[in-house]
């Protein structure tokens, strides 16, 4: 029975029985109150404060939506170069092949760096405000289509005011913090909750700082242009002079496939990280792994002087009088070339990829001039730098309704960015300025433009039209048509090409439009190998000497062709389309007549003049 301890009667003492109770009570108690607080802090970081457990379901889902939302916008920003909202699309030229985007696997990247079609250097590099902004935007399109049916179909309330969200991102974490009162009810149980937080860990901030790094590299020391020239002089004909009496000749594309074909393989080989002398290594002050794509399939440019036609030829010298006696002829060659192509540059750490593309310029066999490597929303002109003229803009679609939308101002070639309009108005100040634009973009809505002069105060209502998304029908000599065709539409606010059938949807609004379509068919027409011959005058043996000489002929061949696809149908028609019928979701439907299908070059030089002269019928149905 343990211890027993007498009192002065000589009775046990129970005591030391009491105070063990009391000691196994009191830690008895200890325990109970760590679990309760332990729980009640598990709940706290597992229940939203204020949520009673019958609506905490619902709000879970809620915050997974939010979560789903920033991580799919991340994942936008690294695939399109920083980008969820593309700038203007940019139409490339024959002399420069690059438009403002690079379609890689069917998604639209922004270039950091390419030349205009009218051959004007460009950057548009997103900083990391402007990411910000893009997802918050993104968040907030988006939050309000949360999936919550099944909540509904319980009998629970869920009500949702406007979003306001606000994105932070660092090397390694993106913060989204989402203001938004959202109301939740049922039966008893009332909860709104206000502000939403959710961190998502993603390197976007570190590879994005990365990508930019590489870039000012690219920038400073032109590596992927000092490549390209190294492959070109590896597998062309560039400079040289071989010792021969006869012509040298090269096929001209059979040249640029093969450059190509190296300027795939070579740029590919790139890495960043690499052992000392390996040719290929870039040690670019980057911690991640970098990897440089390019395709011959991507636009691209080559070009080469002197040539004739398809042909390279470079003729000997040194058959004067007097050298042939020791029959030394040579043939000195120079070529100079133009070369144009984008790589994608892809900056990744494990499955984590942020991506941007970029143009490739060599002209005369020699690197493309640096650019000054900045943001190019931190470049502010000087204009811009002096707003102090107030200017109320109202934006209103055509049937006077107020629409929000982005202003700007163009003057003496300087954009400015102004503010965008709420609930279709804006007041603010505009640098001074005589027969300026003011331009106004909106979702939905043509971009419009309005000359107006800024040297003093003034309001600027602006009418925006609105363009839809039209279904486009082509019908071949009256039967629906499933083939090759190029469908391009052009009005007064923008030039739009589809490739028809893998495109049947173009954007339009109303106005003037010319509708210009290209039917291709299969062919197999063979342009024969060809043979022509050139001659030259050679010294004669020893007679050389006196100037005696005797007529050399060579020939060169031009190699079998087969031309696959052929203009085949088609024609052009200008109409004026109403909003009308785009409104009410019509169909563009599109008759083009038929051209014979050519069997020789001479029939397809016949169909392009034939062509001309091809109208369509265009209607709605």
């Amino acid at each position: 029975m343990g211890n027993k301890i007498l009192d002065k009667r000589g009775n046990l003492s129970v005591r030391g029985q009491i105070r063990g109770q009391v000691t196994i009570f009191i830690i008895i108690a200890v325990v109970i109150v760590a679990l309760v607080l332990g729980y009640l802090l598990l709940r706290g970081s597992l229940v939203a404060q204020g949520v009673p457990a019958s609506i905490q379901p619902a709000y879970t889902s809620f915050v997974t939506c939010l979560q789903e939302d920033a991580e799919t916008g991340i994942n936008v920003l690294e695939s399109q170069g920083g980008y969820i909202e593309l700038p203007e699309f940019v139409a490339g030229s024959s002399y420069m092949p690059f438009s403002s985007q690079l379609n890689f696997a069917g998604n639209p990247i922004p270039y950091w760096y390419y030349v205009s079609g009218n051959n004007i250097q460009k950057e548009q590099i997103p900083s990391k405000d402007d990411m910000e902004e893009d997802l918050a935007d993104f968040v907030e399109g988006r939050i309000r289509n949360c999936n919550l049916r099944g909540y509904h179909d319980e009998g629970l309330v869920i009500t949702m005011q406007e979003p306001d969200a606000d994105v932070d991102i660092s090397s390694s974490r993106v913060k989204i913090s989402l203001n938004m009162p959202v109301t939740f009810e049922k039966e008893n149980d009332t909860a709104v909750v206000r502000n939403h937080e959710v961190t998502i860990n993603s390197k976007l901030g570190g590879l994005y700082d990365s990508a930019k790094t590489v870039y000012e590299e690219e920038n400073d020391k032109l590596f992927l242009e000092r490549y390209g020239i190294d492959v070109l002089r590896l597998y062309a004909p560039v400079d040289g002079v071989e010792l021969t009496c006869s012509p040298l000749t090269w096929d001209a594309e059979k040249v640029f496939d093969n450059l190509q074909e190296a300027i795939d393989a070579n740029t590919a080989s790139l890495k960043n990280k690499g052992e000392a002398g390996d040719y290929f290594a870039l040690n670019l002050p980057v911690d991640e792994d970098v990897r440089f794509l390019t395709s011959r399939n991507w636009p691209n440019s080559f070009e080469v002087l002197p040539a004739d036609e398809r042909i390279l030829i470079a003729t000997p010298a040194g058959n004067q009088q007097g050298l042939g006696i020791i029959g030394f002829c040579y043939v000195p060659y120079h070529f100079v070339y133009n070369i144009k192509y984008p790589v994608l540059v892809q900056v990744y750490d494990g499955e984590e990829i942020f991506q941007f593309p970029l143009a490739v310029v060599i002209q005369g066999n020699n690197p493309r001039e640096s650019l000054n490597a900045t943001d190019a929303t931190n470049v502010v002109p000087e204009l811009c730098q002096y707003k102090n003229t107030e200017v109320q803009v109202r934006t209103y679609d055509t049937s006077l309704n107020p629409i929000n939308a982005d202003i700007s101002y163009e003057c003496f070639g300087n954009t400015c960015a102004i503010g965008a309009t709420e609930a279709g108005t804006l007041k603010e100040d505009f640098p001074q300025c005589v027969n300026g634009y003011v331009t106004a973009k909106a979702n939905g809505f043509k971009n419009t433009r309005y000359l107006f002069s800024t040297v003093q105060s003034g309001t600027l209502d602006m009418l925006m039209d609105r363009v839809y998304d039209t279904n486009v029908r082509l019908l071949l000599d009256g039967a629906l048509y499933n083939g090759n065709a190029i469908i391009t539409i052009t009005s007064d606010y923008a030039t739009e090409t589809i490739v028809y059938p893998e495109q049947k949807e173009i954007s339009l609004g109303e106005g003037q439009h010319e509708i210009h379509v290209q039917i291709f068919r299969n062919s197999s027409i063979t342009i024969g190998a060809t043979t022509t011959q050139q001659c030259i005058d050679v010294p004669q043996g020893i007679l050389g000497i006196f100037g005696i000489t005797h007529e050399k002929c060579f020939d060169i061949e031009v190699p079998e062709q087969i031309i696959s696809q052929a203009l085949a149908g088609g024609g052009k028609q200008i109409k004026y389309i109403l909003e009308t019928d785009l409104a009410r979701g019509s169909v563009l439907e599109i008759h083009a007549e038929s051209l014979p299908l050519p069997e020789t070059i001479e029939q397809i030089q016949d169909n392009y003049l034939l062509f001309e002269d091809k109208n369509l019928e265009v209607g709605f149905v």
